[in-house]
């Protein structure tokens, strides 16, 4: 059983798990302090000292996501030496960054911009800090992301996600003074290094530094399961008119607890193919004696094809009940080895265990193989 302390944030009585953080006692209590680099599945480093608190009176700040909460504590989280900090820093923050929230992907969520409301800033004092806009080059290297170091606050989430989450450590923080940015090894484009694009770090970055190469905002969003693999990771997916637009984990499956591959993440395109293949379809001939298919066809093991099928180069359209029927008719004919089947990962477990048991017992053969078999 987990034992509980009590302390008193901002004259409020607060009950909190024993190991958890003054920022986590804070927000169980529903009482706000504002971060940055704070992400609640990475470890806290406080780099952006926007969470600074007081504690038992003392002149000392603490950042609030790396303080542990302790019996009796008495802590402060907003009174005018606290926001006048925040606010230098938030300054501070702004002092370089690319202005044009309008026209950028994260507008209206950001978390820079929430900031920026929530506690404001002084113009005049920002004009003083003689603010000039970064123009790094902006790395469109990858597929399916975009980074752009000119609206990085370098909160280091993105690195710690590659290090503590994906296991990649792809990039890191490099260089240093003004010139500190994130970047891969040897500071080469992305689709050099050794990211392997899952998006785990454009999901948690707060502003538009790293952005999806597709973003579009969905209309409606649905709970599902992602359809590559046998993992069976759960997706939120978001669709917009009769499109998937978006594609999120779900941090309630005990699956993959919020986190997807790349292919979860990015690899929806298909489903909207023009290319996608929506019917059966069977080859226009007899594969051995090149025979065409007619309608006239008096054999009852053969596929007949009716008027309505579309004739292609090689393969005609045919509806289930056809193909069914022509299927198991032609299994009848090959027994043992003159049989094998290839499975699919997009199976469930069950499914494939059903699919090898029927290769076995009805067919008499072990050859069955996988698609995912490296």
């Amino acid at each position: 059983m987990t034992n509980n302390i009590s302390l008193t944030i901002n004259g409020q009585t607060v009950t909190a798990p024993s190991g958890a953080t003054i920022l986590e006692a804070a927000q169980r209590a529903g009482i706000y302090i504002p971060t940055l680099c704070h992400c609640p599945d990475l470890t806290p480093e406080g780099v952006c000292r926007m969470c600074l608190v007081k504690i038992d009176q003392k002149r000392k700040l603490h950042p609030a996501c790396r303080t542990p909460a302790e019996e009796g504590m008495v802590v402060v989280t907003d009174d005018e030496e606290i926001e006048r900090v925040r606010t230098i820093n938030l300054e501070l923050l702004l002092s370089d960054h690319d202005f044009n929230c309008l026209l950028c992907p994260k507008s209206g969520s950001c978390r820079l911009q929430e900031l920026v409301n929530r506690i404001g800033y002084e113009p005049s004092r920002l004009e003083r800090l003689d603010r000039v806009a970064k123009d790094l080059p902006v790395d469109t290297s990858n597929p399916f992301f975009t980074f752009n170091p000119n609206k990085c606050i370098q909160c280091g989430i993105c690195v710690r996600t590659c290090r503590e989450i994906t296991g990649a450590n792809a990039i890191d923080m490099a260089y240093r003074g003004y010139g500190l940015k994130v970047s891969t090894f040897g500071d080469k484009p992305f689709k050099e290094s050794v990211c392997v694009s899952c998006g785990e770090c454009v999901e948690r970055c707060p502003t538009a530094a790293l952005t999806p190469k597709r973003a579009e905002f969905p209309t409606r969003k649905v709970r599902t399961t992602c359809p590559f693999c046998g993992v069976g990771c759960g997706l939120h997916l978001g669709v917009r008119g009769n499109r998937i637009v978006q594609a999120r984990g779900d941090r309630s499956s005990p699956v993959n607890r919020g986190e997807l591959c790349v292919r979860g993440r990015y690899g929806y395109g298909f489903v909207g193919s023009s290319g996608r293949i929506t019917t059966p379809l069977v080859r226009a001939y007899d594969p051995f004696t090149r025979e065409e298919y007619t309608a006239n066809s008096p054999d009852t093991d053969r596929l007949v094809r009716s008027p309505l099928m579309k004739r292609g180069a090689d393969f005609v359209e045919v509806t289930w009940d056809q193909v069914i029927k022509y299927v198991a008719s032609s299994l009848a004919h090959y027994k043992g080895d003159q049989f094998a089947a290839f499975s699919s990962a997009k199976c469930t477990n069950e499914e494939n265990y059903v699919f090898q048991k029927f290769v076995r017992t009805v067919m008499g053969t072990n050859n069955v193989d996988h698609c995912a078999r490296l």
